[in-house]
């Protein structure tokens, strides 16, 4: 559903007001706001975002994995998102710019990132995973709802080269309610920047139900900043492929930012310090295991003949050699040395870094082989 920007004064809430192009079930359904932007889109493509999915989904169970078995510090498990991560993200150019939040595997995977980029600072090897401006990705931000101000800023930084790529941030439903990105939503708007805010819904801030936040759709807000917003299935990769074409088109064309809430489910916890079986009904998650993002594709390409047991065999070999990857590289990666952790703090010298430092080497020096 599209929220233009003169809402009416009740904003629908129930299920049916969420743009899907696929049902749980696999069936291709009409959809006038979105049909337009997937007619290019072809069996094969699908079987690709499919792919994706696949890879993402087992990406996310070796790091989580990892965590268990004491080889990452934390993991933020993104089963169950992936529809909405990978539909979106296969939207962009490779010039435009994504400001992640840290559950986005799936958007740093469709970017670009190589095996060792999904561990590396989760195993606490390294301040920024992989170079930014290798894959036109920032860093996964732990503060939350900070990226969403510097997408902002960049995309400012856009309108002033006179350039037509644009910025997108990734955010989730509790995130919705700092403050940092509702001023970030004034000042794409004022401003008119390029930019497209992604609201991946997924039901859950931390242990707090966003029923608890927001009486009403999360995309009804984005208009009352002089936002256009698309509410859509977040769980139907095709809607956030479509979604996204919309909104990169409509920031693309000068006419300012675009908000998506894509409504899915987080299956798993929060982070692996997390137990969501304190606060979430079982009930509840098997009801969302019924509209699984990779289930729905799945039976959607069988029926068209595309998703062959030739095919499904290779792609579970490719998923299994990517997490085999990602395993490897975080068992391989070599641990650095204590004091590294203050290189790079700040671009320049800084004497409270300075003094910190030292105060760490005093520390380290009581142990053992001390700050070496």
């Amino acid at each position: 559903m599209v929220y233009a920007l003169n809402p009416s004064a009740e904003p629908a809430t129930a299920s049916t007001d969420i743009s899907q192009v696929l049902t749980p079930d696999g069936v291709r359904v009409e959809n006038v706001e979105l049909d337009s932007y997937l007619e290019s889109v072809t069996p094969q493509e699908v079987l690709a975002l499919y792919r994706d999915m696949a890879i993402v989904r087992r990406i996310d169970k070796e790091g989580f994995s990892l965590q268990r078995q004491g080889q990452l510090g934390l993991w933020a498990p993104s089963l169950g998102q992936e529809a909405a991560q990978v539909g979106t993200a296969r939207a962009l150019r490779d010039s435009d710019f994504v400001f992640p939040s840290y559950r986005e595997t799936g958007v740093i995977y469709v970017r670009g990132a190589e095996d060792r980029d999904f561990v590396g600072t989760w195993r606490g090897e390294t301040n920024s995973t992989y170079d930014p401006y290798r894959i036109n990705t920032a860093t996964m931000q732990i503060i939350t709802g900070a990226q969403t101000l510097h997408a902002v800023g960049y995309a400012m930084g856009i309108t002033a080269d006179n350039a037509d790529d644009v910025a997108v941030t990734y955010f989730g439903d509790g995130a919705s309610s700092q403050g940092d990105v509702n001023e970030a939503m004034i000042f794409a708007s004022s401003f008119k920047a390029p930019v497209v805010f992604v609201c991946q819904n997924n039901q859950w801030a931390i242990s707090e139900p966003v029923r608890v936040q927001s009486e009403f759709p999360i995309a009804g807000r984005a208009p009352a900043f002089g936002i256009p917003s698309m509410r859509v299935d977040g769980n139907d990769v095709l809607a956030c492929l479509a979604a996204m074409r919309w909104a990169t088109e409509h920031a693309r064309n000068g006419h300012g930012p675009a908000f998506i809430e894509a409504v899915t489910y987080r299956m798993g916890p929060h982070t692996t310090s997390d137990d969501p079986t304190r606060y979430r009904d079982e009930a509840e998650l098997d009801s969302w295991r019924q509209r699984d993002p990779l289930d729905r594709v799945e039976k959607y390409l069988r029926d068209l003949g595309v998703l062959t047991e030739a095919a499904e065999a290779e792609i579970a070999a490719e998923a299994d050699r990517v997490g085999a990857a990602v395993r490897e590289a975080a068992l391989t990666m070599p641990n650095r040395a204590p004091m590294e952790v203050f290189d790079h703090a700040y671009a320049t010298p800084h004497t409270g870094v300075d003094a910190e430092r030292r105060a760490y080497a005093a520390y380290l020096a009581q142990f053992e082989g001390g700050a070496a």
